[in-house]
């Protein structure tokens, strides 16, 4: 569930084209705001999936969550029954939550009385309640969670997945991440801190990341959801197999709450880990879905870290960032930027960084400018990276039965 599509097909087909989910906000009266644009997800309504009362008892992102879940569940030909129910589960992370309940309800408290509070405010707004909820409408009733790790969540609840597949505490994990932050408090408070670009007289070009002139992120929304199999389950029920998940990384900056570290030690690390869990050498890794957030120092260190990690193999490489497109998703992008990297290993093809259109001569990798590109790769990497400098990275491989 993209800005770019309401499901797997549409989303990226969009990205192939190259299109940009960028135009201005609808949501919400922008006038009296810097930022007056964002990545919406588009003609999506929650009351074609779930019922009216019990649509508005839930957040918009557990709706994104449910929607992409849905299709990850009926894609793989999953049937969670009773007797495996136990080991089936689901890690669905939000870097936020439902903050529309937050300022909705927060706004009767104030006008109206603490008695005007709904009273589905709570399990409608915290974090584990898309989680939640996609394991009542499975009936999964293995491990059930989420994270909290700001941009890095989605990708923290694959990761953190896989090692429950690998304990052997589940034999499926419903996972990923669901995000639905374009509200007025988000967007001025992401303004004020001048995170986010402020072209406002070209949505469609303001994300750029890796770009010269880039400015700031473009806010984003949706859901990325995987699911995770343990090798030998799938094999028995006859399941498609898109790719392996072979390696994770998790790490901190200890740096700076918002500002990534300036040597690029976080990314270096966690980039090294995840490599090293894999079994790998560097230069076996052939793309890497990006961080690449389009502002001015997250790319710069992204970009220095890749260099230190991979060496002369990082010219090497291909490095593209899909939020050029779909705009920087939050908690979500790391989950919806699994379902790329994975897609990437299936149809032998590398997503473009849209936008690029004045080199820096700090950002000198091969971003992959503008156009998609047939190659064909074993080893796919994916960074995400969050405030208060929380850092995970996943590795993807092609899968050979």
């Amino acid at each position: 569930m993209t800005p770019n599509g309401n499901d797997v097909a549409s989303t990226w087909e969009s990205l192939k084209r190259g299109e940009s989910g960028a135009d201005y906000i609808k949501k919400f009266d922008t006038e009296k705001f810097d930022v007056k644009f964002a990545c919406e997800v588009k003609n999506f309504n929650a009351e074609d999936i779930l019922e009216r009362k019990e649509a508005r008892r839930m957040g918009a992102f557990t709706h994104f969550a449910i929607a992409a879940s849905d299709e990850a569940v009926k894609d793989s030909g999953l049937v969670v029954a009773e007797t495996d129910a136990e080991m089936v589960g689901t890690y669905i992370s939000s870097g936020i939550g439902d903050f529309w309940a937050i300022e909705r309800e927060h706004e009767k408290l104030l006008n109206s009385g603490p008695g005007r509070v709904s009273p589905f405010f709570i399990v409608s707004a915290i974090v584990n309640l898309a989680s939640g909820n996609v394991s009542i409408r499975h009936g999964a009733k293995g491990p059930n969670s989420a994270t909290a790790t700001a941009c890095s969540a989605g990708a923290h609840a694959i990761g953190d997945s896989f090692r429950l597949i690998e304990r052997g505490d589940a034999n499926v994990m419903i996972c990923g991440g669901a995000e639905s932050a374009i509200t007025p408090m988000s967007v001025a408070g992401f303004a004020s801190m001048r995170a986010l670009s402020t072209r406002n007289d070209d949505p469609k070009h303001a994300s750029r990341p890796f770009d010269a002139e880039r400015d700031g992120f473009v806010i984003g929304e949706g859901a990325g959801i995987l699911i995770l199999e343990e090798l030998e389950h799938a094999k028995a029920r006859g399941a498609r197999i898109y790719a392996e998940i072979v390696g994770y990384g998790m790490s901190g900056d200890a740096f700076h709450v918002t500002m990534p570290d300036e040597t690029g030690s976080g990314a270096i690390r966690v980039m090294r880990r995840a490599i090293k869990d894999a079994g790998i050498g560097p230069e076996q890794i052939g793309y890497i879905n990006a961080h690449g957030t389009s502002t001015p120092y997250n790319d710069k260190f992204e970009t220095l870290a890749i260099k230190q990690v991979f060496g002369e193999h990082a010219y090497k490489l291909a490095v593209s960032s899909t939020k050029s497109m779909t705009g920087h998703a939050l908690g979500a992008a790391g989950g919806i930027e699994a379902v790329f990297s994975v897609l990437t290993l299936r149809d032998n093809l590398l997503l473009p960084t849209i936008n690029y259109e004045h080199p820096d001569p700090d950002c000198d990798l091969d971003y992959v400018p503008n156009e998609p590109r047939h190659a064909e790769v074993e080893y796919v990497l994916s960074n995400s990276f969050g405030f208060g400098g929380t850092n995970a990275c996943l590795i993807f491989k092609r899968y050979d039965s």
